[in-house]
């Protein structure tokens, strides 16, 4: 019996060993066609975390243009590496990037931005986590929507400002998404004014949103949507410009940039009224979990996962901070 017993023990510690050295054997890239962005270096913060839980090898490559792409698969492969995870500088390298993964015998997983293929189609057979923007604008309508309500406003004599940047898809389903729930809520159509930006900036923005504040004096009740923080504190900006006080004016804007926080640090309160964060944890976490799953335990990721933000007011901001892991 003693023996069994010892041989046993002895199996199992075998197992254990044979699995930590698969673990340690697993070789993952994440390539990022900004590596300065904060965004991005987040992204692979929290992907140095899951390979650290679990006991793989995270190679973080930056790779700004089309050439360093392929490159970068090539390096890749030439490491042993068994697979990487992607944010393309640009989609419509889709095709390339998959042959190129093929090549190397490297399983591929885009985050981010979607690859697409030559006609312009997403490639649904890559494994994707992307932000849904419709989801994020429709939370960042819900809270204007609450809050007004809140606040005892007549939705039907409300005034939106809509700061536009229409040359991106993303401002236009982020606005559209906030926009359509606005209208659910008993905001006219009519009284939705648009405010196109030349650039995606706060200064942009407070001249756009500036001509539409000028133009309807006889709104009295103000709400903003945009394409990101800097774009819904350009139209803040706008109503301060003409004396409108902040307790007629709701915000929200969508990032939680340094320029929100900076916002909410003030002595008293404006007419920003809150942010959608939008967290890189799970985009560096779960990727990278998700593909360490697939070359170890042969588990293939969902084809796509969209991710939402997390509203963030004045009063907790820090918390929500804190509880998507960036504080």
């Amino acid at each position: 019996m003693k023996f069994w017993k010892q041989t046993l023990f002895a199996g199992a510690a075998l197992l254990v060993a044979l699995g930590s050295a698969s673990a340690a054997d697993v070789k993952i890239g994440f390539v990022v066609k900004q590596p300065e962005e904060p965004w991005f270096q987040d992204e692979w913060r929290f992907a140095q975390q899951a390979a650290k839980e679990k006991g793989f090898t995270l190679v973080e490559i930056g790779a700004e243009d089309g050439e360093k792409v392929q490159a970068a698969i090539d390096n890749l492969g030439a490491q042993g590496a068994q697979g990487f995870i992607i944010c393309t500088p640009d989609v419509k390298l889709g095709p390339g990037i998959v042959a190129k993964a093929a090549a190397n015998d490297l399983k591929v997983m885009t985050v981010d931005d979607r690859l697409v293929d030559n006609s312009g189609q997403p490639l649904e057979d890559v494994p994707h986590m992307g932000i849904s923007a419709t989801k994020i604008g429709e939370t960042v309508g819900q809270a204007i929507a609450d809050e007004a309500k809140a606040r005892g406003w007549d939705m039907a004599k409300v005034g939106a400002i809509k700061v536009s940047y229409d040359q991106l898809p993303t401002a236009v389903d982020r606005v559209a998404g906030a926009t359509s729930v606005l209208e659910k809520n008993g905001l006219p159509a009519g009284n939705i004014f648009n405010a196109p930006q030349a650039k995606t900036d706060t200064e942009a923005a407070l001249n756009a949103a500036t001509t539409v504040v000028n133009a309807h004096p006889e709104i009295q009740h103000w709400v903003a949507v945009g394409l990101n923080d800097e774009a819904v504190l350009g139209a803040v900006r706008a109503t301060e410009s003409v004396g409108i006080p902040a307790a007629n004016v709701i915000g929200v804007g969508i990032g939680g940039a340094d320029s929100a926080i900076n916002e909410f640090k003030k002595p008293s309160e404006t007419g920003f009224f809150g942010t959608v964060i939008i967290s890189p944890k799970r985009h560096g976490y779960e990727t990278a979990s998700n593909m360490y799953e697939w070359i170890a335990d042969g588990k293939e990721p969902e084809k796509l996962i969209l991710t939402s933000g997390q509203l963030a007011k004045r009063g907790d901001y820090q918390a929500v901070r804190k509880e998507l892991g960036i504080e």
